[in-house]
């Protein structure tokens, strides 16, 4: 996480969530809320994707959520290169690494104004662990996601104990 290449990651999900959720207290310390070990190798990792001249345009996380379940974090795409299908991209990757790591499943939420990520997830084959015919707003929380990495039981609710609330405000 204290790469160089990172940092523009940490920059524009900063930009995202104080421009889309002006009233979270603290965008900046929910970025690094987690200690950076918990993205290394033994439980975790991290994924940066370059382009030809070296710059990262897409990446995201995983840690530990469970004994069987990777969490999915801080999934980014560059806004200059957004609609390339550069996130389906990093979300495979990062799967394909949480599977090799022995993860049975992934777990993974986004914030109520994140249209684009709820569709992201549907459309890769996670399973909505709330009403996804309700209002975001009115959930309170973040949407929380999941997928089965072995197997073919699909996922359950109930298979997840409830995640760290984060307080998205409701501005209008």
């Amino acid at each position: 996480m204290a790469d160089p290449l990172v940092r523009p990651l940490l920059e524009e999900l900063e930009y995202e969530y104080t421009t889309r959720y002006p009233s979270l207290a603290g965008a900046s310390r929910e970025l690094v809320r987690y200690p950076p070990e918990e993205f290394e190798p033994a439980g975790g990792g991290l994924l940066i994707l370059l382009l030809r001249d070296g710059e990262p345009v897409a990446g995201g996380a995983f840690r530990r959520y469970d004994e069987q379940t990777a969490e999915l974090k801080r999934i980014w795409t560059h806004s200059g290169h957004r609609r390339q299908g550069l996130a389906r991209r990093i979300v495979a990757e990062l799967e394909r690494a949480a599977a090799a790591a022995g993860y049975l499943r992934v777990y993974l939420t986004t914030g109520p104004r994140q249209p684009e990520a709820k569709g992201l997830y549907l459309t890769t084959g996670y399973t909505a662990l709330f009403d996804v015919a309700a209002d975001p707003e009115t959930l309170g929380g973040p949407l929380p996601f999941a997928k089965r990495l072995v197997g073919s039981e699909p996922v359950r609710p109930g298979d997840f104990r409830p995640t760290p609330r984060v307080d998205f405000g409701r501005t209008p």
